[in-house]
């Protein structure tokens, strides 16, 4: 298995918090915890900013996925808005979470509560070149639903 070092910056006062860990040997993700003051509830269909109060370092050619957690998108309906979030590697402030709660009922968001989980991705870049035309292919300009059912 391929291993990057990424570090990261736990804020002040939130020494009670875990630090970013894989919760097993096969784990892609690292949970992230909520750093909530006091307890945080999410009513139906409401979109909160949840902090994490950790920062990372993340290598040039390297990204940070934040992406949900199943359990809670199943049990809950919990999950995030823009998934996967990104985290560039130039990026050195908290990770925050968008969670909404897509669920029938209000659920309550306690201080380090694995919220999100977060995975290392390599990045490519694109090298774009502005073209007149493109290469034809079979599919052509087929969008939605061309293929059938």
């Amino acid at each position: 298995m391929k291993k990057v070092k990424i570090l990261i910056k736990k804020k002040p006062g939130t020494e009670d918090l875990p630090t970013p860990k894989y919760m097993s040997a096969g784990a892609s993700g690292m949970d992230l915890s909520a750093d909530v003051e006091k307890d945080l509830t999410i009513g139906p269909g409401q979109i909160k900013l949840v902090p994490t109060g950790v920062s990372v370092s993340i290598p040039l050619g390297y990204e940070a996925q934040i992406r949900p957690r199943s359990g809670l998108a199943l049990k809950h309906g919990i999950t995030l808005v823009n998934t996967p979030g990104t985290i560039d590697s130039d990026y050195r402030g908290i990770i925050s979470l968008i969670i909404v709660n897509l669920g029938q009922e209000p659920y309550v968001i306690k201080r380090g509560a694995r919220m999100a989980q977060m995975v290392i991705q390599e990045v490519t870049q694109a090298e774009i070149e502005q073209v007149q035309e493109l290469p034809d292919t079979a599919r052509a300009a087929g969008g939605f639903g061309h293929t059938g059912v």
